[in-house]
């Protein structure tokens, strides 16, 4: 299947391996691959695997060894990195333009040909369980983890992504390649690479270091984590200060409502001084440094997560000052005259946002590997002004009703 528009090209080739090009002004191209596997595909008893394939994949293919891998794209100027999430792992690389075709064979290098060498593998081992010590030594970082552990408790959701440091050290080289060969298949694959080179020519590139990936298996049976019962804890720990997560578990990235709980996440406490929370619990009473929501949706289910730090003597009413806008927000309809300003500036965001080529060369991918079709920042601006404020109630109404988990790390 090839589908041709004025912006992209999008191709399925015959292995199941789906793939988007683009041409795009400046001097860079980007390409990368998404692939449909993170920490919740891995066995329990291997946490921290996916993550840990993500940096193993470095050290060595039947090709090239680590020194060759990582001066591969900086000899030219370029980068080649990668990261994990609970679902997805993306290995990409950019580099001046004229260098499209070195940065695709390198990512296949490292898809289809990982050795896993034994003594990289030893010192890699030891970094990653230093990034997992780093990681505990910051609280507002490890309350998020420490927050879905317990909002997610039972599901394959609930442990963090870097593992722990005793997971990581009874992980192996055939346990990584078993989680290549069972995740790294064609199906669970998206290729993307834009820059200012004609789309059909990336597209050929592709397909002559892509098309023989095996077609294998697709990530499929996650299963629907079930709800856990609102809870309202505190971690002491001897800290200064008190970082609390206050949020509630919500439908997955497929719900049509994601729209209107993205506006509505924007409005509440979204990357803007003008946001409700901001302005309450900082500019009005001064209670906080900062205070920010999130919105973590995954393919079968989701958070909406608000994020504080302040005294823990003021914990309290902070959670009651951020359950009050809520249940405001669910009590009545935002004008309509205001509305549109909201939605506005949401839009305003987006394309403020799309400035960033790599996110959204990277974005096209994901989309594909989630929709299997393109939504990029027309698509995104057109569904938010279909939002209403009504809509925008019901979900403040949906997590009202269903209450806000919290938990502060003192």
């Amino acid at each position: 299947m090839t589908n041709i528009d004025s912006k992209y090209l999008i191709h399925t080739f015959p292995n199941g391996l789906r793939a988007v090009t683009a041409r795009t002004s400046g001097m860079v191209c980007y390409a990368g691959v998404v692939v449909n596997a993170g920490s919740r595909d891995e066995p329990d008893t291997q946490q921290g695997l996916a993550h840990f394939v993500e940096h193993t994949i470095f050290k060595g293919t039947s090709r090239r060894s680590s020194w060759h891998i990582s001066n591969r794209m900086e000899t030219v100027g370029g980068e080649l990195n990668a990261y994990t999430t609970k679902e997805e792992t993306v290995i990409y690389a950019n580099a001046p333009a004229g260098y499209s075709e070195r940065a695709l064979e390198l990512i296949a290098d490292l898809v289809k040909n990982a050795s896993f060498p034994g003594k990289e593998i030893e010192k890699e081992r030891e970094v990653i369980i230093e990034e997992i010590h780093s990681y505990q030594d910051s609280p507002s970082d490890s309350v998020f983890d420490e927050f879905e552990e317990l909002i997610y408790a039972g599901s394959d959701l609930a442990h963090n992504i870097l593992g722990t440091p005793e997971s990581v050290r009874r992980l192996t080289p055939a346990d990584a390649r078993s989680f290549i060969e069972n995740h790294y298949t064609a199906g669970n694959l998206v290729v993307y690479c834009c820059g200012p080179e004609n789309p059909d020519r990336l597209m050929k590139k592709i397909a002559r270091y892509f098309s023989d990936i095996p077609a294998g298996n697709t990530t499929n049976g996650r299963p629907i984590p079930q709800l856990a019962p609102v809870f309202d804890e505190k971690r002491d720990r001897g800290n200064h200060q008190a970082n609390t997560i206050a949020g509630v578990r919500l439908f997955g990235r497929d719900d049509p409502r994601r729209h209107a709980l993205f506006l509505l996440n924007n409005y509440l406490g979204g990357p803007c001084m003008n946001s409700r929370l901001n302005l309450e619990l900082r500019e009005r009473r001064g209670l906080v440094y900062t205070v920010e929501s999130s919105i973590a949706l995954m393919s079968n289910a989701g958070t909406m997560m608000v994020y504080f730090g302040t005294d823990p003597a003021d914990v309290r009413k902070c959670l009651a000052l951020i359950n009050r806008e809520i249940e405001r927000l669910a009590a009545s309809k935002i004008p309509e005259r205001a509305f549109s300003r909201i939605r506005e500036q949401y839009c305003g965001q987006l394309i403020v946002g799309s400035d960033n080529m790599e996110n959204r060369a990277m974005s096209l991918a994901k989309s594909i590997s989630y929709y299997n079709e393109i939504h990029d920042l027309d698509y995104t601006a057109a569904m938010m002004r279909d939002v209403t404020a009504t809509q925008v109630r019901e979900i403040a109404g949906l997590i009202a009703e269903h209450g806000l988990s919290s938990l502060s790390i003192c």
